[in-house]
């Protein structure tokens, strides 16, 4: 017990020291008040993975363990916690998205081009490393989790590079992360889903297409949309598709109008930015890090599967994003943002290796076996650490430094 809290507290340390940080950025009032929840946010997952990981391998681990299998309701609130709460986390990230694409980066497609085809290359590239790995083997289906990126601890590890970071840098790693989201929920949607039933399929999408009248009604009424978008969930849990994949359906329903504060999108997405940044997230990671580490962790982690998730957050993730970016400003797809070269594409690609949050959901669809979970969470956690060390330091000795910090 004394080696593994020891191994436990050594990951703890690691992770944590990512936590100190400095930032001072002056944006626009709703980018600040992202990046700023994000920020914090990846300071409290930190602490919250630190501290998970110290319960679990304690002397109380097994009653700490079976706190998240306590049932609410006739389910575990691992389940309330995973399929509920996160749920209004894929709602935050649909709204992300829906801003990025009707006035933000998304919006013109010359600059919306460089992250979406970055964001294939980082997820093609990561999966098609995992399923070589894999192929053929009980853990083939964990393909997608490598594929991820997490926003919160990226933009995190990001802000510790102070006022070095162009403000194109900070939109193209946030509009990269947001369509790796979009993504992984395509992947959840037909690759993770199971039991289909085709009637509380046809109630969900039903409900769907009664919002999408109500917004083209001009009701702006955000209770309705919500009280139905709970329904709309509970037909969905009962169809077999992924119940979270109702936020972002919902997200895109919800009236956006010209965008501004006054719109129902806008009000409803900045009262959920400290929610789910200090309460949600924090709650999953919490939930889903309470890992017993065995004596045979390093054993247990030359897998196949593990080298798949390593490999394919700490290779597959910048390589993939760097040559699909190379190749899109070669052939004209895309342009390079001024202030930035090609080298702080690929560090920033190592950013993007901090899978974290998303590879860990995707882990708990892929498998059923709480030891390949655990040893999954473990190299999820190996690879996050590494990429985001390789990534700091690469664009910290690339990115010039202002005048201002030179005096």
């Amino acid at each position: 017990m004394c080696k593994q809290f020891k191994t436990t507290v050594n990951f703890g340390i690691i992770l944590f020291g990512f936590g100190i940080f400095d930032y001072q950025m002056k944006l626009g009032k709703l980018y600040t008040d992202f990046t700023n929840s994000e920020k914090s946010s990846g300071i409290i997952l930190l602490f919250c993975t630190t501290i998970s990981l110290l319960f679990a391998n304690s002397s109380f681990g097994q009653n700490y363990l079976h706190l998240w299998h306590f049932e609410i309701a006739h389910k575990p609130i691992e389940f309330w916690v995973n399929d509920g709460l996160m749920t209004i986390f894929f709602l935050l990230v649909g709204l992300e998205i829906e801003r990025e694409v009707y006035i933000g980066e998304l919006s013109d497609i010359k600059k919306s081009m460089l992250p979406i085809i970055a964001a294939i290359g980082g997820m093609i590239v990561p999966a098609l490393i995992h399923f070589s790995f894999n192929n053929g083997t009980p853990s083939q289906n964990g393909f997608g989790i490598p594929m991820a990126t997490d926003i919160a601890f990226s933009l995190a590890v990001l802000s510790l590079l102070g006022k070095r970071v162009p403000l194109s840098l900070k939109i193209f790693l946030t509009a990269l992360a947001i369509i790796d989201d979009l993504g992984a929920i395509i992947i959840i949607a037909l690759f993770y889903s199971q039991g289909f039933s085709l009637l509380y399929f046809s109630l969900a999408v039903s409900l769907l297409i009664v919002m999408f009248i109500l917004n083209r009604l001009k009701v702006y009424s955000i209770w309705i949309y919500l009280i139905i978008g709970m329904l709309m969930w509970f037909f969905m849990y009962r169809s077999g598709i992924h119940a979270t994949i109702t936020g972002v359906l919902l997200a895109f329903v919800i009236p956006f109008g010209n965008g501004d504060e006054d719109s129902v999108s806008y009000k409803l997405q900045h009262r959920l930015h400290l929610p789910v940044a200090f309460i949600i997230l924090p709650l999953f990671a919490l939930t889903n890090t309470a890992i017993f580490i065995p004596a045979s962790v390093i054993s247990d982690l030359s897998s196949a599967n593990s080298y798949g998730i390593i490999y394919g957050l700490l290779i597959g993730k910048p390589f993939g994003i760097f040559c699909f970016s190379l190749l899109g400003i070669i052939f004209g797809w895309c342009v390079l943002p001024n202030g930035l070269k090609r080298s702080h594409i690929l560090w920033t690609g190592f950013l993007a290796g901090i899978g974290f949050t998303m590879s860990i959901f995707i882990t708990l669809l892929a498998f059923n076996n709480l030891s390949t979970i655990n040893t999954s969470k473990i190299a999820i956690i190996i690879g996050s650490v590494i990429s985001a060390i390789i990534g700091y330091l690469g664009l910290r000795f690339t990115l010039k430094v202002p005048k201002d910090e030179l005096l």
